[in-house]
């Protein structure tokens, strides 16, 4: 019985692993600390998982709750710690339960654990704290993947940023084929097929970019 949630695969044991490794070399290309954008309290904050497993599962050891229960109640009482009020208080039960629209004991049970969550639950609470979809749900290895994903994205931005400062602005303008590339967003394109599952995904992309470089007629000189 899954209560409507999606029964996890394999792809999320494999997928960390290979998003730590895209990090990491982004990371040392840059010249970022691995302690920047592995910090374990960051990484917690974003994706719910607790700072002890954060750091067994970038440490490559098997970690993290199983229970779907039992994840929910320890998603949501990080939440609770790290999502306050604007004078800094935690959210109470009769506030979380008004902004998830449901009542007070209904929010007490879940917070305490004494009730399973459905996905109505999850995502009335986690539109009231504004954090992505899965956040309460998701195993621990990918939640923990998603927001390394999200720290690769930011380092993708970084990295077109410089090299875009870096290149000549000359040429750009006068070649359709930069042109196009410019126009269309390689860092869009580069941001989407680093979400990509597996590195067969990513090459079929290498694939369809190959095909649109060919298509592209460079101007004779």
């Amino acid at each position: 019985m899954t209560d409507g949630f999606e029964v996890p695969d394999a792809a999320a044991t494999v997928l960390l692993p290979a998003v730590v490794a895209r990090v990491t070399a982004l990371a040392d290309r840059l010249g970022v600390p691995h302690g920047e954008v592995f910090d374990a309290r960051r990484l917690s904050s974003a994706s719910g998982v607790p700072e002890s497993v954060v750091k067994a599962l970038l440490g490559g050891r098997p970690a993290g709750e199983q229970d779907l229960q039992a994840r929910f109640v320890q998603r949501l009482a990080l939440l609770r710690r790290t999502r306050l009020k604007p004078n800094g208080r935690r959210y109470t039960q009769q506030e979380i339960a008004d902004g998830a629209g449901m009542s007070r004991q209904q929010a007490g049970a879940l917070i305490n654990g004494d009730r399973r969550p459905t996905m109505e639950h999850c995502d009335a609470i986690q539109r009231f704290f504004r954090v992505h979809a899965g956040f309460l749900t998701a195993e621990d290895p990918e939640a923990l993947a998603s927001a390394l994903m999200r720290t690769e994205q930011e380092l993708l931005q970084q990295l077109a940023d410089r090299e875009r400062e870096a290149a000549p602005t000359t040429q750009a303008t006068d070649d359709p084929l930069e042109r196009l590339l410019q126009d269309h967003g390689v860092r869009g394109i580069a941001w989407r097929a680093a979400q990509l599952p597996t590195d067969q995904h990513r090459d079929k992309v290498a694939e369809w970019l190959d095909m649109l470089l060919e298509s592209v007629k460079r101007p004779e000189s």
